[in-house]
């Protein structure tokens, strides 16, 4: 006859030992730096041990209870291991960053946090903790970026926003890359409507900041945005999104005819250079004016901006004929926020957004985008020559 197994809770039993051999460990440990206190720091007075005190640490294997703390008669003695007033390790405030940035709200953390270690964190202590990113957030708004920038891409996200009420108002977003090809995002705004003029001001920062030369802006039609641009860089070229373009006259046309239109839209900007674009183009415009005027119009009025990416080398032309570069940004941006419904404020949209953007910047930091190698002496060639 088989003998049953004991019903027995194995993770329980194995959390609980690792927390018995934590605490073993730190005990063990305090006692090595109570002995060499008192016989380095101590030597020569009357002062020595004068038992222990017990006291609670949350730690990331647990809450351990009841660790025996040395202490010494003057009182002088302070373990390295934590503070005097310190009832948890750097972990959880690592934790609930983390947390807050995967999109967690203030009030599911706390929740979280209380069903791990037992204890209650109100929405308003775990916002305490997370305000330790504050003062990076100001530093990182402020911080120095480079001379030369191949390419900048703009674009925003609109986000829900409590400000006494909530509304729905943008995050501007600056994503740059550098004549070896490396990505950064340099900056972002919250706040109002999308507009040219916030836009004019974020780029006449970075220019404060250093960022004199740049090559090509990257962004939508937005009514002003190319003025303000070139205001601030009257050398740089600008580059419609070709995409955005295409999806806008899609929409416009025929469902019937948009397999087509779409088509021949293509033998445009996949055309091997400008002039077999332009070649492309007059096609297309003799094919489709009568049908569609104001959409071949409109291709017509705007041609130059959409076919700037044919002047650049052709190893990153595909890079530069659209936003696609930074909306992949925006779409992980807006998916970590999506869980919070509404922002609490503008503090709360700030906090996410950057540990968002660290993620990308640390993500990037090694990785040249492909083409630009190939293409960085014709790069180089153009700042020369519109810069010097």
């Amino acid at each position: 006859m088989s003998k049953s197994i004991p019903n027995v809770d194995w993770v329980n039993q194995l959390e609980s030992a690792i927390r018995q051999f934590v605490k073993e460990k730190l005990e063990l440990i305090m006692k090595e730096e109570i002995q060499s206190f008192l016989e380095i720091e101590q030597m020569g007075t009357s002062n020595r041990r004068n038992g222990y005190y017990h006291r609670n640490l949350d730690t990331q294997y647990g809450r351990i209870e009841g660790l025996s703390v040395p202490r010494d008669r003057n009182g002088e003695f302070q373990t390295q291991l934590f503070t005097p007033y310190q009832r948890h390790t750097g972990w959880l405030e690592e934790a609930i960053i983390k947390m807050y940035q995967s999109g967690m709200s203030t009030r599911e953390i706390g929740k979280f946090i209380e069903r791990i270690l037992g204890n209650a964190y109100s929405p308003t202590t775990i916002s305490h903790i997370t305000d330790v990113v504050k003062e990076d957030i100001a530093k990182w708004h402020t911080r120095p970026l480079q001379k030369r920038y191949s390419v900048l891409y703009l674009d925003g996200l609109y986000v829900k926003l409590r400000r006494d009420t909530v509304e729905k108002e943008v995050i501007y977003v600056v994503l740059g890359v550098n004549e070896e090809g490396y990505r950064e995002i340099l900056d972002f705004f919250v706040g109002g409507q999308e507009s040219a003029y916030v836009w004019q001001e974020i780029l006449q920062n970075l220019y404060k900041r250093g960022v004199k030369e740049v090559l090509l802006g990257v962004f939508d039609e937005l009514p002003g945005l190319e003025k303000a641009f070139k205001t601030v860089y009257p050398k740089a070229d600008v580059q419609r999104c070709v995409v955005h373009k295409v999806r806008n006259t899609l929409n416009r046309v025929r469902k019937k005819d948009q397999f087509e239109v779409a088509e021949d839209l293509k033998l445009i900007y996949r055309a091997p250079n400008k002039e077999m674009a332009l070649q492309m183009f007059q096609q297309f415009e003799s094919k489709w004016s009568s049908k569609y005027p104001r959409e071949v119009q409109s291709w017509a009025n705007e041609l130059d901006v959409l076919l700037t990416f044919m002047d650049y080398p052709s190893s990153i032309r595909s890079l530069i004929y659209t936003t696609n570069a930074i909306e992949r940004t925006i779409k992980e941006i807006r998916k970590r926020l999506k869980p919070m419904n509404s922002l609490s404020s503008l503090e709360a949209a700030e906090k996410v957004v950057y540990l968002t953007i660290q993620d990308f910047n640390e993500k990037w930091a090694g990785r040249k985008l492909r083409g630009f190698a190939e293409a960085h002496e014709a790069l180089e060639r153009m700042f020369e020559e519109r810069y010097n």
